[in-house]
Order: C-alpha cells, then sequence, then structure tokens
C-alpha cells in the first residue's frame, strides 16, 4: 500500500516542478516613449485644454514642406486638421456627455521651447504668432492647441480620454496637469489604454476603483500567493489561519499607508531589495515547513515579513493615487480593502483543496515537506534573480537624514508588533467562545 500510494506522488511532484519553475526571464524590447503635455483647467462657465503634441504623433496629417522645411506660411490647413483631429482623439466630458469645443487655436513650436511648464505661459503661447525667420523641419516640433469648452457648472464629474495614435499603445502618455475652480493643481499620466478617467471622481467611485484595484493586485502577484500558501500549507485549524493572516494583514497595511505618505526610504537601492527580501521570505517559510514550524509563534514572523509585503503593494498603488483625486484616504483604505478581498478568496478556494491533498494524496509531514519543497524552489530563484539586480545598485549611505527614517520605522514596527498582538488575542479569544458555544458532537 505505501509504494503504491509513493509511485502516486511521482505524477504529482513532476506536475508541480513544472508548473512552479519560473519562466525564462524575457528581455523587453526597447521602444521609444513618446509625451503629449495638457492642462485642463475648468472656470466657472468655461473648460480650457491645452495640449501639446509631438510632430511624428500626427504624422498622418501632412504638413506642405520647402525641402525638409514645413512652409509655414502655408501650414494652415493642416494645423486646423490636426485641431479637428484633437478634438475627437482627446475627449472632454461633463457628467458622461462628451463636450464639443467652442473655439480651437493652434500653432507649430520649435522642440526648443519651454512654454508648457506653466499654464498661462502655454496659453498665451498658442495666441502668440511664430516670429518672423523660425525654421521647423517635418516631424521635428510641436504643435500646441488651445481647446475651449462651454461647461454647465464647475461643479460637474468631468472625464477625460486619450485615442491619439492608439497603435503606439501605453508608448505614448498624456500627462495632464488638471486645475480645478477654487483646489489644487492635481497631475496625472493616462495613454489610450487608459480608457475614461474620471478628472474629480466623486468618493465612492474612488474607493470602487481601488477596491478592483487592490483585487486585481493581489491576484496579479504571484509572489504574494504563494507566501500566503507556505504560510497555511502546515496550518490545519481555522483559528491558526484567522490568526496568521491576521498578523499579515495588520503587518502589510502599516508599510502600504506609510508608503503611500511618502515614509517608505528612497533610492534607487531600495525597490530590489523589496523584491528580493519578498522572495526571501518565501523561502523562510518554507524550510520552516520543512523543518518544522512552531505554528503557535508564527503569526510573530509572519507579521514581520508582511511589512515587507506592504513595501511590495506599495509600488502598485503609487502609480494608481493620481487618479484618487481629492480622495487619498479613501484610495488607501479601498486598496487595502481589495487586497483583503482577494486574499480571502484565495484562501477560500486554497483551503478545501489543500485539505483533501493533505488528507488523501500528501498526507502527514510528508506532505507539508513535498507542497512546501516546491514553492521554495520556485522563491529560491526568484530570490537569485532578484538578488543579481540588488547587488548592481548603490547602496545608501547611512547619514543623519537615514538614521532618521530607520527610526521612524523601527517605532512603528513595534507600534504595529503591538497591534497584531492585541488583535491576534482577540481574535483567538473569539473562536474559543464560539466553540465552547457549540462543542463538537461526539458520535454514539
Amino acid at each position: 500500500m505505501t509504494h503504491r500510494r509513493s509511485r502516486s506522488l511521482i505524477p504529482l511532484v513532476v506536475l508541480g516542478c513544472a508548473i512552479l519553475v519560473p519562466a525564462p526571464v524575457r528581455s523587453h524590447e526597447f521602444a521609444l516613449e513618446s509625451v503629449m503635455n495638457a492642462f485642463v483647467k475648468v472656470e466657472a462657465r468655461e473648460a480650457h485644454l491645452v495640449v501639446r503634441l509631438p510632430l511624428h504623433v500626427v504624422g498622418t496629417v501632412k504638413f506642405r514642406l520647402k525641402g525638409s522645411e514645413i512652409d509655414l506660411a502655408n501650414a494652415g490647413p493642416a494645423i486646423q486638421q490636426v485641431l479637428e483631429g484633437v478634438a475627437g482623439g482627446i475627449v472632454l466630458a461633463e457628467n458622461g456627455r462628451p463636450l464639443a469645443p467652442s473655439r480651437s487655436v493652434g500653432r507649430l513650436s520649435l522642440p526648443s521651447d519651454r512654454s508648457f511648464e506653466r499654464y498661462d505661459a502655454a496659453v498665451a503661447w498658442v495666441a502668440a504668432p511664430l516670429a518672423i525667420g523660425t525654421t521647423i523641419y517635418g516631424n521635428q516640433g510641436y504643435l500646441d492647441a488651445h481647446l475651449t469648452y462651454p461647461v454647465a457648472s464647475p461643479g460637474s464629474r468631468f472625464t477625460i480620454q486619450t485615442t491619439v495614435a492608439p497603435e503606439l499603445k501605453d508608448y505614448l502618455k498624456l500627462t495632464i496637469r488638471y486645475l480645478p475652480l477654487h483646489e489644487a493643481e492635481r497631475t496625472m499620466v493616462i495613454t489610450s489604454r487608459s480608457g475614461e478617467v474620471s478628472l474629480n471622481p466623486a468618493w465612492y467611485r474612488a474607493g470602487a476603483g481601488f477596491v478592483l484595484l487592490g483585487f486585481a493586485h493581489i491576484l496579479g502577484g504571484i509572489d504574494h500567493l504563494l507566501f500566503l500558501l507556505c504560510l497555511v500549507i502546515p496550518v490545519l485549524r481555522l483559528r491558526q489561519v484567522v490568526a496568521i493572516v491576521t498578523a499579515f494583514t495588520v503587518a502589510h497595511s502599516f508599510t502600504l499607508l506609510g508608503s503611500a505618505y511618502g515614509l517608505a526610504p528612497g533610492g534607487a537601492w531600495f525597490p530590489p531589495f523589496v523584491e528580493t527580501a519578498i522572495a526571501a521570505s518565501i523561502v523562510y517559510m518554507a524550510l520552516e515547513n520543512i523543518v518544522g514550524a512552531d505554528l503557535g509563534r508564527r503569526w510573530l514572523i509572519t507579521g514581520l515579513f508582511g511589512l515587507v509585503h506592504g513595501f511590495g503593494f506599495s509600488y502598485g498603488l503609487r502609480e494608481n493615487l493620481q487618479f484618487a483625486g481629492t480622495h487619498l484616504l479613501v484610495a488607501l483604505f479601498s486598496f487595502n480593502v481589495g487586497i483583503e478581498i482577494g486574499q480571502i478568496a484565495v484562501l477560500a478556494a486554497v483551503l478545501p483543496v489543500l485539505r483533501l491533498v493533505r488528507r488523501y494524496v500528501l498526507a502527514g509531514r510528508a506532505g507539508t515537506i513535498i507542497l512546501s519543497a516546491l514553492v521554495a524552489h520556485t522563491g529560491w530563484h526568484w530570490m537569485i534573480e532578484r538578488g543579481e539586480v540588488l547587488w548592481k545598485v548603490e547602496w545608501p549611505r547611512l547619514d543623519a537624514a537615514s538614521l532618521t527614517v530607520l527610526a521612524r520605522w523601527v517605532a512603528g514596527v513595534l507600534l504595529a508588533a503591538g497591534a497584531v498582538h492585541v488583535l491576534r488575542k482577540r481574535a483567538g479569544s473569539v473562536l474559543s467562545r464560539r466553540a465552547a458555544a457549540h462543542p463538537p458532537v461526539e458520535p454514539v
């Protein structure tokens, strides 16, 4: 019987190795990114879009040339054609209704011009005539446009979407500096793949979007999911699972919020350090499972590694905070809620399967060792690959500023550890009371 079970494990182990062996790293092909710079200003009865497009982006519009130079005296029809394309390619909408420009002005500019550093300067520049003797070569320089839209109210919900040169995908970015009436300026970067983006989202819209973002982030983070798997491989009781997941949740929430407020260490060394540490956490937890984990204190080491994973979560959040508008706290909370929903969904799917595997296929300590070894194999490869990247970056100097940041995080870690300990005790007492209130029924 034992021999038969051992033979039945071979295909499973081979399949697990095939699934968990990391795919070879593919190098990204170099592609030149292009940027369109824009201002969107909302006033009492008008909205203004002032945008600068590189000429190669509007290559479908042909300007008349004199040799290799643009015939500026006869460029008017081509400029008008580009303005019509901008009105259709960059769409402003008010309360879901696309706006049509009532006025549009455009001009050509040299590559060396710096007028788009401020809104007022950009508006004045677009309205000014070209200087006599200006020479602009084909596919060099910019086309600047100013479009004016009538609006019903400055308090309306405004959205923007770009479909300019969609064949360039994410390589063509639209940088928007949004200037709402009586509010601070905000900046965001979108592409043709971003779809319709709200410039001033309501709190509930921002919250719903960041819940979905957090949910998608955890489901797409295979390293975070493998760490969760390592946590629950040797765990058979619900009380232990609750304590461990609570520690992980509190810890990664702590560093996620701190990073969002700019309290994380800076420098090129920190992102690869975090990625390497995440891989190392997977290897450590898998090895602890193999040698025999103290499940009663697993929550403590889980909380420490949760702090590292929180920094990893923050990278998925940081580039999207631009879409939160004025609702930063709502976005942070909602993103974290999305992560927790994703974790619960994963555990709800994994735990029953893991219980069946541990009972009928890989029973006892052998099952824990085999599953953990498969996960450790993948984590080890990730750790080596990421460690090579980390080895090549410049490490920070231990100056006064660095020591101050370190002291803050040490104090924060101690605070988070205390919070985890309190929550763990409360969760354990709740489960104990429920177990006492509903004791298992002995079979007759």
